[in-house]
């Protein structure tokens, strides 16, 4: 009995052990979330009785941000009036902390515990949450999408120096728009990445700091302006746009200017970098930015529960992908890198390249073979993805100590494309971003018939327009062409007795210069001088039932 008696006020000090345990635990996990912080994506109901108005952009957007619209004929819009400061406020009265706020999508970023967001979701301006879900902030998963090896390069001599990158130069007709003296002057490219650690510091982008060509820095993870203090990955892609290393490494736009913008947290893989790349892309599109080049994309997270389907790559469902896809409609040339899931079980591309407006990079070797890493399409609409690719195995770029060395992923394709797209542009000034979207794409080796690992295939600065009949005897020279020097047409087959229509026009269609000649010219035709402004323009010679198409370039 007394063995019994032990054991029953054992068992019920056991009990009461247990159940003072579940009340501590009880006690403690409640007081945890009650002051526990989390992320969340605020949607707010309207913009009614804002201070902002669409008349009146120059109190939200830079002069360069109206300037761009305004050439495209870009409307602002209600969705690029600033959140109302009157809903914000009443967001921190409610006990919220406000990191940043969207214009685009009336949203505002707010770390907030339980109980502040029971308030904040009782204001009657509050339509809901983002993912219906706090943006946790879990361990690290990737989103950047390239990686450096340390493979040391020599010097190679070329024409201009471009040395161990010449192969990456010259597969998208770089050196051709280097030598018509287009190497993205006047061209202002946004750079978003995971962080640009001693970007000011290495040798190969110490003439951007020199010329002042930085003309904005923000990291978005740390809310602080410096960015060259993290993450690598940003000077690398940095460095196959703007890098200048003679006999090693030119960037295919070392002239551009640039905004850095420090979006990724290397660390981790959490839903918060997508609304971070949201507000790095309004940010480039007020300070005036002409090429986004982003290195990122989002399909798995630390947080399984928040994972993407290759079903949600259609183009509208991701936040950084509706936000990719404002940013080009505003008037910017979005280039976002494809992904590196070839090869594995995901296989397919990667927010934000998945929507519709934006520049999806592949990945191709030095031969232009498709990369077996590269993520593939199509979009999961149907729509062709990739769109464009370039040099992404055994890229030649700039590392963080100063060294030029080669890497492989679509990350660093994706730099080489946005470089081209801003020579391109500058070289075509009259074109809108859809237009030099539209352009770039009709340039890749496969645009006609594209497929789902290199979409249009690799675009070119210089390729010519393909002719409407068999190949005969047909040159026009000197091309490109310069002020002062006019142009002569060589065309040897056509019939003597039979006049001549010739128009010129620029990429738009618009018709610069026409004009017949009569019967008798022999084959050969001169084009007065013109006073043309630089760009790409397409010469259109008939004569009887023979045409012929040249593209021509204008230094």
């Amino acid at each position: 009995m007394a063995s019994d008696k032990s054991t029953a006020s054992l068992t019920t000090a056991s009990s009461k052990a247990i159940l003072l345990l579940v009340v501590f635990l009880l006690t403690h996990t409640l007081s945890f979330s009650q002051t526990t912080t989390r992320t969340y994506l605020v949607r707010l109901r309207d913009k009614v009785s804002s201070p902002y108005s669409v008349s009146r952009p120059e109190q939200f957007l830079s002069q360069r941000s109206i300037q761009r619209r305004q050439k495209q004929n870009i409307a602002v819009l209600e969705r690029d009036l600033p959140v109302n400061p009157a809903y914000v406020t009443q967001l921190q009265q409610a006990g919220a902390k406000v990191r940043f706020t969207s214009r685009w999508l009336n949203a505002v970023l707010i770390e907030a515990t339980d109980a502040t967001m029971t308030a904040v979701q009782r204001l009657p301006f509050v339509t809901g949450l983002e993912f219906n879900r706090a943006l946790s902030r879990p361990v690290r998963s990737g989103g950047r999408l390239g990686a450096e090896t340390d493979t040391k390069f020599g010097q190679v001599q070329t024409a201009i120096n471009y040395g161990t990158s010449q192969t990456q130069i010259t597969q998208l007709g770089v050196d051709n728009m280097h030598a018509a003296g287009f190497r993205g002057e006047g061209i202002l490219i946004g750079v978003l990445d995971s962080g640009f650690m001693n970007a000011d510091e290495v040798s190969f982008l110490k003439p951007l700091f020199d010329e002042k060509r930085i003309l904005a820095t923000y990291d978005f993870v740390k809310k602080e302006t410096s960015v060259y203090e993290d993450d690598s990955h940003g000077t690398s892609c940095l460095a196959a746009i703007a890098a200048t290393a003679d006999g090693q490494l030119y960037g295919t736009a070392f002239k551009a200017s640039f905004v850095l913008l420090r979006t990724e947290d290397a660390d981790s893989e959490q839903q918060v970098e997508e609304a971070n790349w949201l507000f790095g892309a309004e940010y480039a599109d007020s300070a005036g930015v002409d090429v986004i080049s982003s290195s990122l994309g989002y399909t798995t997270f630390d947080d399984p529960s928040q994972n993407y389907t290759y079903a949600n790559m259609d183009g509208k469902t991701a936040l950084c992908t509706r936000a990719a896809q404002i940013a080009s409609e505003t008037g910017m040339v979005v280039v976002v890198a494809a992904g590196n899931e070839g090869s594995n079980a995901w296989r397919y591309i990667s927010a934000p390249s998945d929507a519709a407006g934006v520049l999806c990079i592949a990945a191709v070797n030095q031969t232009g073979q498709w990369a077996s890493f590269s993520s593939i399409g199509p979009a999961a609409d149907g729509r062709v993805k990739p769109d464009l690719a370039a040099r992404g195995q055994g890229t030649i770029i700039g590392n963080p100590d100063g060294r030029i060395a080669s890497g492989n992923g679509t990350s660093f394709a994706t730099p080489l494309v946005a470089g081209l797209a801003a020579g391109f542009w500058q070289a075509n000034s009259r074109l809108t971003a859809v237009q030099v979207v539209e352009a770039l794409r009709r340039s890749g080796t496969q645009a006609g018939a594209p497929d789902a690992q290199l979409g249009y295939g690799i675009p070119n600065f210089a390729r010519p327009l393909a002719t409407e009949e068999p190949m005969a005897p047909f040159v026009v020279f000197p091309n490109p062409f310069s002020d002062g020097e006019p142009l002569t047409i060589d065309w040897q087959t056509i019939n003597a007795n039979a006049s001549v229509d010739a128009t010129l026009a620029d990429l738009t269609g618009r018709t610069v210069w026409q004009y017949r000649y009569q019967p008798g010219k022999l084959g050969t035709l001169t084009v007065p001088s013109l006073n043309l402004s630089a760009g790409f323009y397409v010469m259109t010679i008939v004569s009887g039932d023979k045409r012929r198409v040249i593209k021509l370039l204008k230094r």
